[in-house]
């Protein structure tokens, strides 16, 4: 069980549930310093008063305010720990929305509710029950450590997770970016949608990893046993920037690779193609054969057939 970071009560109409907060997620990182790059000796930063020149140790270091007048406000723990909010030790849920109503532009950071107490359970457990026959989310607001933000309680396996919101304006207008009147031909579409399926068939989230650590780890070994340590692959060359792309060719190059990388996928394909057209009458036999961007967009071109 992670630690218990702090003692709150989830409320709505006269409801209260005291409930007990967990951090729900940990980064795994490979621990880098600063160092020396002649010696690799370690860089260590001094925290300095700018008045006084002297080194001031973490103890004594606060929170400070400067207003625009020029004067430094100095906030101490108390201060920011007792703020005037009744947010500071209560989830206020504001109301109930369906789940989809929630952009995941805005989720931040996610925490384990449960319940303080058994005389909690009950409650907790009702709430639970009824968000998941609603299909719905609780829009709360809370201070967690000095800072108050809206969040949503939602149910994953059974516990109540609560995931803080950006507020709308710390997300960043998406204005200009998406290019315009980019005209589609129904054909590089439904490519487009089999080479989706071709990928997908047997993806699994859950057994994916963090290779960028992994890799980290193969590097700092290799130097430590004093050898030459492995290179990155040779990326794919993009075409130059204005570059026009034969879409439709790279789409059915793409489809070959992914159902060579995944076989499953050949007589889903086939499958696939086979019930749609079954009880059609074959079609007239013509002397010049089929486009092969044709035969690909319906998953029977050379690559199926390999």
């Amino acid at each position: 069980m992670p630690n218990a970071i702090a003692k709150m009560t989830v409320s709505f109409s006269l409801v209260s549930i005291p409930v007990t907060l967990f951090a729900a997620t940990g980064r795994h990182t490979v621990p880098l310093h600063q160092v020396h790059a002649a010696d690799g000796g370690r860089i260590r930063q001094k925290r300095v008063c700018e008045l006084d020149g002297a080194e001031v140790p973490y103890e004594d270091v606060a929170r400070g305010y400067e207003a625009p007048d020029g004067r430094t406000v100095v906030l101490t723990q108390d201060d920011l720990a007792d703020l005037p909010l009744t947010t500071t030790r209560e989830i206020k849920v504001l109301g109930f929305l369906d789940a989809d109503r929630v952009d995941p532009i805005n989720y931040d950071k996610a925490y384990y509710l449960g319940p303080s107490n058994p005389a909690a359970a009950r409650p907790y457990a009702l709430l639970r029950q009824a968000m998941l026959e609603a299909g719905q989310v609780a829009v709360a607001r809370v201070a967690i450590r000095t800072r108050e933000c809206l969040a949503v309680l939602r149910v994953r396996k059974d516990v109540i997770v609560l995931q803080t919101l950006l507020w709308q304006d710390e997300v960043r207008p998406a204005a200009g970016i998406a290019p315009e009147g980019v005209q589609l031909r129904p054909k590089e579409v439904q490519l487009a949608r089999t080479l989706m399926d071709a990928i997908t068939e047997d993806f699994r989230i859950e057994a994916e990893h963090d290779e960028y650590a992994h890799a980290l780890e193969q590097v700092v070994e290799a130097r430590l046993a004093g050898l030459e340590p492995p290179h990155a692959p040779e990326s794919r060359v993009l075409p130059p920037g204005g570059t026009v792309m034969d879409l439709m060719g790279v789409l059915e190059r793409a489809l070959a690779e992914a159902q060579e990388q995944h076989p499953k996928t050949n007589s889903s394909v086939k499958s696939t193609s086979t019930s749609k057209n079954a009880g059609k009458k074959p079609a007239a036999r013509k002397s010049t054969s089929t486009a092969p961007t044709e035969r690909a967009a319906r998953g029977r071109g050379p690559a199926a057939r390999a």
